[in-house]
């Protein structure tokens, strides 16, 4: 199935509601443009469109927040380059975008492991929140990277707990669970810093660290 960004916004409008948006900010999800379209809707359409570069760059253009997952979903990770990632990070609106293009398109490019370590770094909220989801995502996704790709991650998971950003945070304690996960060994050294940091003084490395922790426990 082939569309243009015109037939895609359309088909957008067409399946969205006020009441939809109304409920997506009750989840922290604030966007200048909506329409109200679920997650679900949105997949149903990307498995007729398929993989489309040109739509999806096209789509996020708009700055509708349901076309910028669409781009997400429809985006071909073999094309993105790591001027487009740049350039889609910094204009990320909520957490919703910012994981929907980490989780749906950015960590199955070759670019996703230098993007986690740079964004992880950046003092914007979502380029941040991006870095820290990234490290998730290859937790989840990569299946064939070594545990010592991972290591490294870890040093920059305890700097960023420090970040008293509720997104941020949420986006780092995602990463340590997820690295945590994969391996018994780094399950060992993901607890290592989540005890550190359940010890902290200040309060958000230490939300980060139990709440970590309790989980990398329960999965022992």
């Amino acid at each position: 199935m082939s569309v243009d960004v015109t037939e895609a916004l359309g088909w957008l409008e067409r399946r969205g509601s006020a009441r939809h948006v109304k409920a997506m900010a009750r989840y922290g999800i604030v966007a200048k443009r909506a329409f109200g379209v679920p997650m679900g809707t949105m997949l149903a359409l990307k498995k007729k469109l398929g993989r489309d570069q040109a739509l999806s760059l096209a789509l996020w253009k708009t700055g509708w927040y349901e076309a910028r997952l669409l781009a997400a979903l429809v985006g071909d990770p073999a094309r993105v380059t790591p001027r487009q990632m740049n350039a889609w990070a910094g204009s990320f609106e909520n957490w919703a975008d910012c994981d929907t293009a980490c989780f749906h398109l950015f960590d199955r490019t070759s670019h996703a492991w230098q993007k986690a370590r740079e964004w992880s770094k950046s003092p914007r909220e979502f380029v941040k929140r991006g870095g820290f989801a990234l490290m998730a995502c290859l937790a989840l996704h990569d299946k064939t990277a070594p545990e010592k790709r991972f290591l490294p991650f870890l040093a920059l998971i305890e700097k960023g707990a420090r970040d008293e950003r509720n997104f941020v945070k949420k986006g780092v304690n995602w990463a340590l669970r997820a690295v945590g996960r994969r391996t018994p060994a780094l399950r060992k050294a993901a607890s290592a810093v989540a005890r550190r940091l359940a010890k902290a003084q200040h309060a958000a490395p230490r939300w980060v660290g139990t709440n970590a922790l309790r989980e990398l426990s329960r999965t022992a």
